[in-house]
């Protein structure tokens, strides 16, 4: 079995999907396989797995009809044979020293979960020169090329993911700020297989990441934290996500935080649902009811406010801790009851 399985879903990315599928052939870690799985994808990609897994036997391949990336990640993950697990998205890339230093740290640390992170600068790089209708596919970031010492890396270990763990904005100059895991995003971490075996994502969602951290938090995962820029990010500009109708966000939010509140108060001790409450769910929270505004139309905003009548219904909207929370939940209320059209 290999150290590492990597998955990747592909679907209609013929034009990044070399950039990503060499930044893995090219790691110093060799004892790898990656799981592509072809979901459905009507482009030239399946050509171009087959090219890289008929060269390098350690390109697994796993054809499916089109179902959306988490059901591509379940699928993937049904393949995987490694001890630990990553996820790379087929229009992003990784740093050539990823593996070797999070299966380094996984080792030594014996640890659950390696966090890393991905370039700031490369992304907003692109964003500019995309505004600018400049050039991005042929922009290299120079840290790729910057050579890592895995033995000298400053990390931090903990047994308590909520202590780091948030969807927080923090100050620039609080000390703690570069070892926070700040965001959901599955692809900035490396899991032991047997930690997330059994936590499939939901099928068919938005921003799927979130329910299935909040439910991996809840098994309290000895965490290395390595704040390393080793992955990186390339903005989708026709993506899904850029171009989904705000309603269909609002609703994968909405699914999302009751999938997760649901699970927090059936499984989660005081400190988990407190912790995940004040770092995770309320901003969520948030983020779905300035959705509201975005809809235009009498059935999309009754919509609105049958999810955010569910949300309340089973307790999602109790024991706000601050202001501003309390403030939202007001605002919510008073959108629940008619009085106002729109989010403030």
């Amino acid at each position: 079995m290999p150290a590492i399985s990597i998955i990747i879903p592909v679907y209609n990315v013929e034009k990044y999907l070399r950039r990503c599928l060499d930044s893995v052939q090219n790691q110093t870690f060799q004892d790898w396989e990656a799981i592509c799985v072809n979901d459905g994808s009507p482009d030239n990609s399946a050509a171009i797995l087959l090219e890289y897994a008929t060269r390098d036997g350690r390109f697994k391949i796993v054809t499916k009809e089109n179902g959306g990336l988490s059901d591509a990640r379940n699928a993937g993950m049904r393949h995987a044979q490694g001890e630990f697990i990553m996820y790379l998205d087929s229009d992003d890339f990784i740093h050539p020293q990823t593996m070797e230093i999070a299966h380094f740290l996984a080792v030594r640390d014996g640890s659950d979960i390696v966090s890393f992170t991905y370039d700031r600068i490369y992304r907003p790089q692109l964003m500019v020169r995309h505004i600018l209708k400049m050039d991005t596919d042929g922009v290299v970031p120079g840290r790729m090329h910057k050579k890592y010492n895995p033995a000298s890396v400053k990390t931090l270990v903990t047994d308590d993911v909520y202590a780091y763990a948030t969807e927080r904005a923090h100050n620039m100059f609080n000390p703690r700020r570069r070892w926070l895991i700040k965001h959901c995003q599955v692809w900035k971490n490396m899991y032991r297989r047997s930690l997330i075996a059994d936590t499939p994502f939901i099928k068919g969602i938005l921003f799927e990441d979130f329910p299935w951290w909040s439910a991996v938090m809840l098994k309290n995962p000895r965490v290395t934290i390595a704040p390393l820029p080793l992955y990186f990010y390339v903005p989708n500009f026709g993506g899904i996500v850029l171009s989904a109708k705000q309603l269909r966000i609002l609703h994968s939010l909405c699914d999302g935080i009751t999938d997760a509140y649901t699970r927090y108060k059936k499984y989660a001790t005081e400190y988990q649902m407190r912790m995940w409450s004040v770092q995770f769910k309320w901003y969520f929270i948030k983020w779905a009811f300035r959705k509201v505004r975005y809809l235009d139309n009498k059935a999309d905003i009754a919509d609105a406010r049958r999810r955010f009548c569910e949300l309340e219904k089973i307790g999602a909207l109790d024991a706000p801790s601050c202001r501003w929370m309390r403030r939202l939940r007001t605002d919510i209320h008073q959108f629940i009851k008619g009085k106002c059209k729109n989010a403030a």
